[in-house]
């Protein structure tokens, strides 16, 4: 893979890396959104590079955009993009981009999980007790968040914290959209025998006020996606998203003192092929397309 962050040529400014992302400002006020193969877990950038996770995870975004556009319009302009870049960018809208993580959720497990048995809900949104690790929800919750620079940690917060900080109209348009675009992808995914855990999304504006769809959506780096016919409350799930890579991370075999605070590991192959296999696997199962 060629260097992300070099600009293809003087039509491009290079402005930002992100965790997993690159992007480039055009003269005409569009930009270019590049998803490298960089993994972040636990608010940290792994050293070891998932192959072809960019390309996989822009074709998805790409196809779930086609699904939800009648619910809400997104930022994609364009995929004519500079060769460097073919399949794993897009040309999209500059927007003001609002300030929180967008999370819905159907299923507790997470930082869900926690916050539930420290609370007895998630985000101020209170629950029945008795739910366990896995357990469907009553109905989708909206579990907002702060946006964290790498190295940091994402903060959650409730309803009342996006409202004092953007309005009560603002607020509630995050929230009902943000359950629409998981009810839709709810139903969608579990006739593929997938369930979406969870899943976040980022919203901006645009100059009139419209509340436009951005970055990536439903892939394995922003949702949980679970086996249907694997599901078994009480414990983890196994999953077709990042979770392996997790799981290394926190077991002995990685010897990464996360607590301390130190960089994590590079990961080996077995962990490299089979997290790749899996978000493979998680965009042919949803698309009924062949990655290739």
């Amino acid at each position: 893979m060629s260097d992300l962050s070099r600009a293809p040529d003087a039509a491009y400014t290079h402005v930002y890396s992100g965790k997993v992302r690159e992007l480039y400002a055009l003269a005409d006020g569009r930009l270019l959104f590049v998803a490298t193969d960089r993994i972040s877990a636990f608010d940290h950038v792994l050293p070891t590079p998932i192959p072809d996770k960019g390309r996989i995870l822009t074709q998805l975004s790409l196809w779930w955009f086609e699904q939800l556009a009648d619910l809400v319009p997104n930022h994609l302009l364009s995929i004519d993009v500079p060769e460097q870049f073919a399949g794993r960018a897009m040309i999209c809208e500059r927007l003001e981009m609002l300030p929180f993580e967008n999370v819905a959720r159907g299923y507790l497990t997470g930082s869900g999980l926690a916050d539930y048995r420290a609370t007895g809900g998630v985000c101020g949104v209170p629950l029945p007790a008795g739910l366990v690790d896995g357990s469907r929800l009553p109905e989708p919750i909206f579990t907002p968040a702060t946006k964290a620079a790498a190295g940091e940690h994402d903060e959650n917060v409730d309803l009342a914290h996006v409202t004092a900080s953007l309005g009560a109209a603002t607020a509630q348009k995050l929230r009902s959209l943000t359950l629409a675009v998981y009810a839709r992808a709810d139903t969608i995914a579990s006739q593929r025998g997938i369930i979406v855990a969870d899943t976040k999304l980022e919203f901006g504006r645009r100059a009139d006020g419209t509340m436009v769809l951005a970055d990536e959506v439903l892939t394995p780096d922003s949702s949980r996606f679970w086996p249907a016919d694997r599901w078994e409350p009480g414990h983890p799930q196994p999953s077709f998203d990042k979770q392996y890579v997790r799981d290394w991370l926190t077991s002995p075999a990685s010897g990464w003192d996360r607590a301390g605070g130190g960089p994590p590991p590079g990961l080996p192959d077995e962990v490299v092929d089979r997290t790749r296999a899996t978000y493979v696997e998680a965009y042919e199962r949803l698309t009924g397309r062949q990655f290739g």
